[in-house]
């Protein structure tokens, strides 16, 4: 890499240039794998063509189609972004690195969260100047998002966003080295639907050998959808469309009509016979697997990986607070929560409320939700990953409280990751209805969990225990960091 004003790469493909901010290069909108363009939005990813002469890596590229979204009075726009960019040639990744040349550094390369419909890399949440400053080379990520991205379909293969990450990782195998990466050392991270699909990726046997490590940040390996439950969706998408469910009459359909389409499909009663819906209806896309990633963990799949996992302390607030439903939550509201969520749920209200006692109706709601969402699906991955002892498990908890909204929105979804970016000083993330709220973090948390993160992907060691079977110890990381054994004993075996 040419280390002056306008550093200029040469990739498999060809060569790009990119970006100089500072100690910093920057290179945005690289394609990875070929436009998803008409029929191919259905289909497997596929290499992108080579090209001629040096492509312009300076400006952000398009993003996946998708609808905006909002969730209520909280400003989420630096975690979705703007929405949706036009451009047929968005499967690309945004490579942060140092300027300085230097081989074999750390790789990191992140799934982005949106609920499977929304987000992308050029989400203001995801600046990786931090990560390049610290000796990181990071790669962010587009990934088919939606109808084009999970909806199954006759026709077409299943989980063509999953297969867009691992195609990504085979582009960073690749070409990661030319921007001074060590493609031997690369951790998978991601955060939500992007964590659910890093542990997809973790279960699947096409991305054995591309990565090293992986993070899973309040994701789910209990997150996937049976066959039957996706067919329901496919369904209901045809019908809005009035079209056959099958992946030919699908990729006669613009963009436009499936972005719309999609955003009308909410509100599906997923629940059958043997299965509960794992997103409890906020969302009608997830990956479609008849083995639920935790299972094939327990039957050895990423057992050569090591695993930083965990979850936040009020996930289920985000979707209770900003839209004016958890101080007005009734027991009614918490019976149908856990309804939705276990078989048993007169036992799991029964646990929650014995745990949690003199909780508000909307904190139990709240931690039924979370738990249904992510910790669950989380504990049963770490739990699987800890059984095999070729690689290293690390659990944590993040419990730092935002004040936005009143103080209300505490330590919910996402608001770990300015923390894990070193990005908690974007004034965009301050104030009475942004994510941080309007007080100032403790001093040093977004440095020193960042730095954890980097450290993991350096060594495999975040600096405390590594989980097992018996104590799980978990960090719980907040103004001070503490370590704790089972902290959500009782909570977590209600689930089993």
């Amino acid at each position: 890499m040419s280390s002056h004003c306008d550093p200029v790469v040469t990739t498999a493909q060809g060569a790009v240039r990119g970006l100089r901010r500072g100690d910093t290069a920057v290179f945005l909108n690289i394609p990875y794998a070929a436009p998803p363009r008409g029929a191919a939005r259905f289909a497997a990813p596929r290499p992108h063509q080579p090209w001629d002469g040096v492509r312009d890596a300076t400006v952000p590229g398009p993003t996946a189609p998708q609808s905006e979204r909002r969730l209520g009075s909280i400003d989420m726009s630096p975690y979705f972004g703007a929405g949706w960019s036009r451009g047929e040639d968005h499967l690309t990744v945004d490579v942060w690195t140092p300027a300085a040349p230097e081989p074999g550094r750390p790789v990191m390369v992140f799934v982005h969260g949106g609920g499977f419909v929304a987000g992308s890399t050029r989400s203001a949440l995801y600046d990786g100047s931090a990560f390049a400053r610290d000796g990181v080379v990071l790669v962010t990520l587009n990934y088919r998002l939606g109808i084009a991205g999970f909806l199954d379909l006759p026709g077409a293969p299943a989980n063509r966003g999953l297969l867009d990450v691992v195609a990504a990782l085979r582009w960073v195998r690749e070409n990661i080295a030319a921007f001074g990466g060590d493609p031997h050392n690369v951790t998978l991270f991601g955060q939500s639907a992007g964590a659910t699909v890093v542990g997809g990726v973790l279960a699947a046997a096409q991305a054995t050998g591309l990565f090293r490590r992986a993070i899973v940040q309040s994701g789910s390996g209990l997150g996937a959808f049976t066959t039957e439950q996706a067919a329901r969706v496919t369904r209901a998408a045809a019908g809005i469309l009035g079209i056959e469910p099958h992946a030919d009459a699908f990729a006669e359909i613009s963009d436009e009509r499936l972005v719309a389409a999609a955003s009308r499909l909410a509100g599906i009663d997923l629940r059958t016979e043997t299965h509960h819906d794992p997103l409890i209806g906020l969302s009608p896309f997830s990956l479609v697997l008849d083995t639920q990633p935790a299972h094939s963990v327990t039957a050895g799949a990423g057992a050569d990986v090591d695993l930083l996992i965990g979850t936040n302390t009020e996930e289920g607030n985000l979707y209770l607070v900003p839209v004016d439903k958890y101080a007005t939550s009734t027991a009614e509201d918490v019976e149908d929560t856990a309804a939705r969520s276990h078989p048993n749920p007169a036992r799991l209200v029964e646990t929650y409320r014995k745990t949690r006692p003199g909780a508000s109706f909307g904190a139990l709601r709240s931690a039924i939700m979370g738990d249904a969402l992510f910790g669950a699906g989380s504990w049963a991955l770490a739990d699987a990953h800890a059984a095999h002892p070729r690689s290293a498990t690390y659990a944590y908890r993040f419990a730092w409280r935002s004040h936005a909204l009143d103080g209300e929105l505490g330590a919910t979804h996402a608001v770990e990751l300015p923390f894990v970016f070193d990005v908690a000083h974007q004034p965009r993330l301050h104030g009475p209805a942004a994510l941080l709220g309007p007080d100032e973090p403790p001093a040093g948390l977004a440095a020193r969990m960042h730095e954890t993160w980097v450290r993991f992907a350096r060594t495999g060691d975040p600096g405390w225990a590594p989980y097992d079977t018996e104590r799980r110890p978990t960090m719980r990381i907040d103004a001070e960091w503490t370590q704790e054994d089972d902290p959500r004993g009782q909570e977590r075996q209600a689930w089993n």
